[in-house]
């Protein structure tokens, strides 16, 4: 199981937690839970305004056993407007390249963080891979 949570902040928001989403989905290979502004296909999306996250930004994807990995998708440009930063349990900070794919530690939990590169703004989304 693949439990999310989502809280957008901006500046003045800094330190709420109001609105937060959840969603989860159980280990079966093929899984997939997606972050964006699409609600046609993400489970967890951001408001309509936040430009800097794409329509479909992350993607979580069970593997063939029970594995889960979270990629960045590129979107149609060639520069991302966003920083997205991954925080593992017990490790240090560290950027997630666009384009670029992290397997979850299966037990384990974070966040990744979607920071605007040109206003306060974040979509930080938290995670917990059950073992």
């Amino acid at each position: 199981m693949l439990e999310l949570t989502m809280a957008s902040v901006s500046g003045a928001d800094a330190g709420s937690t109001a609105g937060m989403l959840m969603a989860d989905a159980p280990s079966d290979p093929g899984t997939v839970l997606r972050v964006g502004r699409d609600k046609s296909v993400c489970r967890l999306a951001t408001p309509d305004d936040w430009l800097f996250v794409s329509r479909v930004h992350l993607e979580f994807l069970c593997g063939p056993d029970g594995d889960w990995q979270v990629t960045w998708l590129r979107g149609t440009h060639a520069e991302p407007s966003s920083e997205v930063v991954l925080a593992l349990a017990g490790h240090p900070a560290q950027p997630l390249p666009y384009g670029g794919t992290v397997r979850l530690p299966l037990g384990g939990s974070g966040e990744l963080v979607i920071q605007d590169r040109t206003a306060p703004r974040s979509v930080n989304v938290g995670f917990f891979h059950e073992a």
